[in-house]
Protein backbone atom coordinates (compact mmCIF):
# COMPACT_ATOMS: atom_id res chain seq x y z
CA UNK A 1 0.00 0.00 0.00
CA UNK A 2 1.51 3.55 -0.56
CA UNK A 3 2.49 5.81 2.50
CA UNK A 4 -0.44 8.34 3.33
CA UNK A 5 1.29 12.01 3.05
CA UNK A 6 0.03 15.75 3.65
CA UNK A 7 -0.06 16.59 0.42
CA UNK A 8 -3.11 17.31 -1.59
CA UNK A 9 -4.73 14.43 -3.30
CA UNK A 10 -6.93 13.72 -6.37
CA UNK A 11 -7.63 11.23 -8.76
CA UNK A 12 -10.29 9.25 -10.86
CA UNK A 13 -11.80 6.02 -9.67
CA UNK A 14 -14.08 3.74 -11.87
CA UNK A 15 -16.84 1.65 -10.82
CA UNK A 16 -17.59 -1.34 -12.53
CA UNK A 17 -19.05 -4.03 -12.37
CA UNK A 18 -21.96 -6.84 -13.75
CA UNK A 19 -25.73 -4.84 -13.74
CA UNK A 20 -27.52 -4.10 -10.27
CA UNK A 21 -24.53 -4.86 -7.97
CA UNK A 22 -24.98 -1.79 -6.03
CA UNK A 23 -22.63 0.77 -8.05
CA UNK A 24 -25.15 3.45 -8.40
CA UNK A 25 -26.22 2.95 -4.71
CA UNK A 26 -22.74 3.00 -3.48
CA UNK A 27 -22.04 6.95 -5.60
CA UNK A 28 -25.03 7.97 -4.12
CA UNK A 29 -24.06 6.88 -0.60
CA UNK A 30 -20.60 8.57 -0.73
CA UNK A 31 -21.44 11.85 -2.74
CA UNK A 32 -24.02 12.31 -0.07
CA UNK A 33 -27.11 12.90 -2.56
CA UNK A 34 -28.85 10.96 -5.75
CA UNK A 35 -26.71 11.97 -8.42
CA UNK A 36 -27.58 8.23 -10.15
CA UNK A 37 -30.56 6.87 -10.54
CA UNK A 38 -31.38 3.39 -8.80
CA UNK A 39 -33.84 -0.12 -9.82
CA UNK A 40 -33.73 -3.53 -9.36
CA UNK A 41 -33.64 -3.61 -13.02
CA UNK A 42 -30.79 -4.91 -14.78
CA UNK A 43 -28.45 -1.81 -16.78
CA UNK A 44 -29.98 1.00 -15.25
CA UNK A 45 -27.14 2.89 -15.76
CA UNK A 46 -26.53 3.84 -19.30
CA UNK A 47 -24.00 6.91 -19.30
CA UNK A 48 -21.20 7.53 -17.11
CA UNK A 49 -22.27 8.99 -14.02
CA UNK A 50 -19.59 11.01 -12.17
CA UNK A 51 -19.83 11.94 -8.57
CA UNK A 52 -16.60 14.12 -6.78
CA UNK A 53 -16.30 13.79 -3.11
CA UNK A 54 -13.97 16.73 -1.65
CA UNK A 55 -12.31 16.82 1.66
CA UNK A 56 -9.98 19.34 3.22
CA UNK A 57 -7.05 16.65 1.93
CA UNK A 58 -8.15 15.11 -0.95
CA UNK A 59 -11.10 14.62 -3.91
CA UNK A 60 -12.31 11.02 -5.17
CA UNK A 61 -13.82 11.42 -8.75
CA UNK A 62 -16.23 8.51 -8.82
CA UNK A 63 -17.02 7.15 -12.68
CA UNK A 64 -20.00 4.90 -12.05
CA UNK A 65 -20.12 2.96 -15.54
CA UNK A 66 -23.46 0.71 -17.00
CA UNK A 67 -23.05 -2.71 -15.93
CA UNK A 68 -21.01 -5.05 -18.56
CA UNK A 69 -23.18 -7.22 -19.85
CA UNK A 70 -23.87 -8.91 -23.43
CA UNK A 71 -25.44 -6.37 -25.97
CA UNK A 72 -28.53 -6.81 -27.76
CA UNK A 73 -28.21 -3.31 -29.69
CA UNK A 74 -26.64 -0.56 -30.61
CA UNK A 75 -27.53 1.22 -27.10
CA UNK A 76 -25.67 -1.71 -25.25
CA UNK A 77 -22.68 -1.62 -27.37
CA UNK A 78 -22.63 2.15 -26.65
CA UNK A 79 -22.92 1.26 -22.95
CA UNK A 80 -20.20 -1.51 -22.67
CA UNK A 81 -17.95 0.71 -24.72
CA UNK A 82 -18.85 3.36 -22.27
CA UNK A 83 -17.54 1.08 -19.38
CA UNK A 84 -14.45 -0.39 -21.04
CA UNK A 85 -12.93 3.02 -21.98
CA UNK A 86 -13.05 4.23 -18.44
CA UNK A 87 -10.52 1.56 -17.57
CA UNK A 88 -7.92 3.24 -19.81
CA UNK A 89 -8.45 6.69 -17.68
CA UNK A 90 -8.58 6.49 -14.02
CA UNK A 91 -5.87 6.26 -11.20
CA UNK A 92 -7.96 2.92 -9.49
CA UNK A 93 -10.44 0.66 -10.21
CA UNK A 94 -13.51 -0.71 -8.40
CA UNK A 95 -14.78 -4.02 -9.63
CA UNK A 96 -17.99 -4.70 -7.51
CA UNK A 97 -19.62 -7.56 -7.05
CA UNK A 98 -22.79 -8.83 -4.77
CA UNK A 99 -21.73 -11.07 -1.92
CA UNK A 100 -24.50 -13.43 -2.00
CA UNK A 101 -24.19 -14.41 -6.14
CA UNK A 102 -21.56 -17.13 -6.46
CA UNK A 103 -18.96 -15.75 -9.04
CA UNK A 104 -20.24 -16.09 -12.50
CA UNK A 105 -19.65 -15.48 -16.66
CA UNK A 106 -20.00 -12.45 -16.47
CA UNK A 107 -17.66 -11.68 -13.68
CA UNK A 108 -15.14 -13.92 -15.25
CA UNK A 109 -15.74 -11.76 -18.35
CA UNK A 110 -14.30 -8.47 -16.73
CA UNK A 111 -11.88 -10.45 -14.81
CA UNK A 112 -10.22 -11.22 -18.38
CA UNK A 113 -10.98 -7.18 -19.21
CA UNK A 114 -8.41 -6.56 -16.63
CA UNK A 115 -5.99 -8.49 -16.99
CA UNK A 116 -4.06 -6.12 -19.43
CA UNK A 117 -4.50 -2.78 -16.96
CA UNK A 118 -1.42 -1.62 -15.00
CA UNK A 119 -4.40 0.22 -12.93
CA UNK A 120 -4.41 -1.31 -9.12
CA UNK A 121 -7.76 -3.18 -9.12
CA UNK A 122 -9.74 -3.44 -5.91
CA UNK A 123 -12.06 -6.17 -5.34
CA UNK A 124 -14.90 -4.35 -3.45
CA UNK A 125 -17.75 -7.19 -2.32
CA UNK A 126 -20.96 -5.47 -1.64
CA UNK A 127 -24.48 -6.69 0.31
CA UNK A 128 -22.48 -7.82 2.93
CA UNK A 129 -25.35 -7.76 5.45
CA UNK A 130 -27.27 -10.41 3.35
CA UNK A 131 -24.52 -13.21 3.82
CA UNK A 132 -23.12 -14.82 6.83
CA UNK A 133 -19.65 -14.30 8.11
CA UNK A 134 -18.02 -18.11 6.57
CA UNK A 135 -20.09 -17.44 3.09
CA UNK A 136 -17.70 -14.05 2.47
CA UNK A 137 -14.69 -15.88 3.24
CA UNK A 138 -15.59 -18.66 0.35
CA UNK A 139 -16.29 -15.39 -1.78
CA UNK A 140 -12.70 -14.08 -1.04
CA UNK A 141 -10.98 -17.13 -1.96
CA UNK A 142 -12.98 -17.88 -5.38
CA UNK A 143 -12.24 -14.36 -6.35
CA UNK A 144 -8.61 -14.12 -5.51
CA UNK A 145 -7.91 -17.69 -7.62
CA UNK A 146 -9.23 -15.37 -10.36
CA UNK A 147 -7.21 -12.11 -10.02
CA UNK A 148 -4.33 -10.72 -7.90
CA UNK A 149 -6.54 -7.93 -6.28
CA UNK A 150 -4.58 -4.51 -4.62
CA UNK A 151 -7.05 -4.71 -2.35
CA UNK A 152 -10.33 -6.38 -0.98
CA UNK A 153 -12.83 -4.48 0.56
CA UNK A 154 -16.23 -5.97 1.75
CA UNK A 155 -19.32 -3.47 2.74
CA UNK A 156 -23.06 -2.84 2.19
CA UNK A 157 -23.66 0.24 0.36
CA UNK A 158 -27.17 0.71 1.73
CA UNK A 159 -26.29 0.71 5.37
CA UNK A 160 -22.77 2.37 4.60
CA UNK A 161 -21.11 -0.73 6.47
CA UNK A 162 -17.04 -0.33 5.74
CA UNK A 163 -17.32 2.51 3.16
CA UNK A 164 -15.34 4.71 4.95
CA UNK A 165 -12.30 1.86 5.46
CA UNK A 166 -13.19 2.00 2.12
CA UNK A 167 -12.45 5.72 1.01
CA UNK A 168 -9.32 6.11 3.42
CA UNK A 169 -8.01 3.12 1.31
CA UNK A 170 -8.86 4.74 -2.08
CA UNK A 171 -7.20 8.36 -0.71
CA UNK A 172 -4.03 6.28 0.04
CA UNK A 173 -3.64 4.87 -3.55
CA UNK A 174 -4.52 8.29 -5.50
CA UNK A 175 -1.60 10.81 -6.91
CA UNK A 176 -0.66 14.05 -5.19
CA UNK A 177 -3.36 16.02 -7.47
CA UNK A 178 -4.80 19.51 -8.03
CA UNK A 179 -8.57 20.02 -7.31
CA UNK A 180 -10.37 19.38 -10.54
CA UNK A 181 -14.14 20.58 -9.00
CA UNK A 182 -15.07 23.31 -6.45
CA UNK A 183 -15.86 21.65 -3.07
CA UNK A 184 -19.57 22.17 -3.49
CA UNK A 185 -19.82 20.18 -6.54
CA UNK A 186 -20.91 16.88 -6.64
CA UNK A 187 -21.37 16.02 -10.10
CA UNK A 188 -19.87 16.92 -13.70
CA UNK A 189 -23.35 16.33 -15.38
CA UNK A 190 -25.76 19.36 -16.21
CA UNK A 191 -29.00 19.64 -14.63
CA UNK A 192 -30.68 18.64 -17.78
CA UNK A 193 -29.07 15.30 -17.80
CA UNK A 194 -29.90 14.49 -14.01
CA UNK A 195 -33.63 15.89 -14.50
CA UNK A 196 -34.15 13.53 -17.11
CA UNK A 197 -32.79 10.35 -15.10
CA UNK A 198 -35.00 10.80 -12.50
CA UNK A 199 -38.04 10.80 -15.13
CA UNK A 200 -36.65 7.60 -16.46
CA UNK A 201 -36.12 5.74 -13.03
CA UNK A 202 -40.08 6.78 -12.14
CA UNK A 203 -40.32 4.89 -15.16
CA UNK A 204 -38.06 1.93 -14.72
CA UNK A 205 -39.93 1.45 -11.35
CA UNK A 206 -43.59 1.96 -12.51
CA UNK A 207 -43.41 -0.88 -15.59
CA UNK A 208 -42.69 -3.89 -16.24
CA UNK A 209 -41.05 -6.30 -19.25
CA UNK A 210 -39.81 -4.64 -21.96
CA UNK A 211 -40.83 -1.07 -21.14
CA UNK A 212 -38.10 0.23 -19.26
CA UNK A 213 -34.99 -0.75 -21.54
CA UNK A 214 -37.08 0.83 -24.38
CA UNK A 215 -37.33 4.32 -22.57
CA UNK A 216 -35.54 7.33 -22.55
CA UNK A 217 -35.89 10.90 -21.86
CA UNK A 218 -35.22 14.69 -23.50
CA UNK A 219 -35.65 17.36 -20.98
CA UNK A 220 -37.14 20.36 -23.71
CA UNK A 221 -37.21 22.92 -21.36
CA UNK A 222 -36.01 24.31 -17.81
CA UNK A 223 -37.60 28.32 -17.33
CA UNK A 224 -37.24 29.69 -14.09
CA UNK A 225 -40.27 32.35 -13.04
CA UNK A 226 -38.97 34.23 -10.20
CA UNK A 227 -41.84 35.90 -9.94
CA UNK A 228 -43.60 32.71 -9.00
CA UNK A 229 -40.86 31.07 -7.49
CA UNK A 230 -41.26 28.04 -9.71
CA UNK A 231 -39.44 26.42 -12.26
CA UNK A 232 -41.62 24.91 -15.49
CA UNK A 233 -39.91 21.64 -16.41
CA UNK A 234 -41.35 20.02 -19.62
CA UNK A 235 -39.93 16.45 -20.90
CA UNK A 236 -40.87 13.86 -23.62
CA UNK A 237 -40.52 9.81 -22.73
CA UNK A 238 -39.37 8.41 -25.70
CA UNK A 239 -40.69 4.89 -26.24
CA UNK A 240 -39.94 2.13 -29.63
CA UNK A 241 -43.64 1.10 -29.89
CA UNK A 242 -46.69 2.89 -30.51
CA UNK A 243 -48.38 -0.11 -27.68
CA UNK A 244 -45.12 0.99 -25.04
CA UNK A 245 -46.92 5.23 -25.66
CA UNK A 246 -50.08 3.60 -24.30
CA UNK A 247 -48.51 1.37 -21.42
CA UNK A 248 -46.41 4.45 -20.21
CA UNK A 249 -49.98 6.82 -20.14
CA UNK A 250 -51.98 3.99 -18.14
CA UNK A 251 -55.76 4.24 -17.85
CA UNK A 252 -57.07 7.91 -18.21
CA UNK A 253 -53.44 9.11 -18.05
CA UNK A 254 -52.98 7.52 -14.26
CA UNK A 255 -49.36 6.20 -14.83
CA UNK A 256 -48.15 9.22 -16.49
CA UNK A 257 -49.50 11.21 -13.63
CA UNK A 258 -47.74 9.07 -11.19
CA UNK A 259 -44.24 9.37 -12.76
CA UNK A 260 -44.46 12.69 -13.15
CA UNK A 261 -45.31 12.97 -9.09
CA UNK A 262 -42.61 10.99 -7.84
CA UNK A 263 -40.32 12.58 -10.56
CA UNK A 264 -40.76 15.90 -9.12
CA UNK A 265 -40.33 14.72 -5.80
CA UNK A 266 -36.78 14.12 -6.56
CA UNK A 267 -36.64 17.31 -9.15
CA UNK A 268 -37.32 19.68 -6.07
CA UNK A 269 -34.60 18.81 -4.21
CA UNK A 270 -32.32 18.73 -6.96
CA UNK A 271 -32.54 22.08 -7.36
CA UNK A 272 -34.31 23.49 -4.23
CA UNK A 273 -37.17 25.16 -5.40
CA UNK A 274 -40.98 24.47 -6.45
CA UNK A 275 -41.67 22.67 -9.68
CA UNK A 276 -44.32 22.17 -12.46
CA UNK A 277 -43.97 19.22 -14.51
CA UNK A 278 -44.93 18.46 -17.57
CA UNK A 279 -44.85 14.91 -19.41
CA UNK A 280 -45.52 13.84 -23.24
CA UNK A 281 -44.72 10.51 -24.41
CA UNK A 282 -43.75 10.12 -28.18
CA UNK A 283 -43.19 7.05 -29.99
CA UNK A 284 -39.85 6.49 -32.16
CA UNK A 285 -39.01 3.50 -33.60
CA UNK A 286 -36.46 1.10 -32.82
CA UNK A 287 -34.44 4.08 -31.58
CA UNK A 288 -31.99 1.94 -29.45
CA UNK A 289 -30.62 0.75 -33.05
CA UNK A 290 -30.38 4.39 -34.55
CA UNK A 291 -26.81 5.84 -34.31
CA UNK A 292 -28.95 9.29 -35.15
CA UNK A 293 -31.52 9.11 -32.52
CA UNK A 294 -28.93 7.55 -30.06
CA UNK A 295 -26.68 10.76 -29.93
CA UNK A 296 -29.36 12.73 -30.31
CA UNK A 297 -30.75 11.51 -27.06
CA UNK A 298 -27.39 12.11 -25.67
CA UNK A 299 -25.68 8.46 -26.09
CA UNK A 300 -22.47 10.12 -27.68
CA UNK A 301 -19.35 8.08 -28.33
CA UNK A 302 -17.14 10.29 -29.18
CA UNK A 303 -16.93 11.64 -25.57
CA UNK A 304 -15.57 8.66 -25.30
Amino acid sequence: MQKENNKFKSGFISIIGRPNVGKSTFLNRVVGQKIAIMSDKPQTTRNKVQGVVTTDSSQLIFIDTPGIHKPKHKLGDFMVKSARNTLKEVDVIMFMVNANEPIGGGDRFIIDLLQNTETPVFLVINKIDLVHPDDLLTTITKYTEEYDFAEIVPLSALNGNNVERLMETLTNYLPEGPKYYPDDQVTDHPERFIISEFIREKVLHLTREEIPHSVAVVIEKIDRDESRGLIDVAATIIVDRDSQKGIVIGKKGALLKEIGTKARHDIEMLLGSKVYLELWVKVQKDWRNKPGQLREFGFREDEY
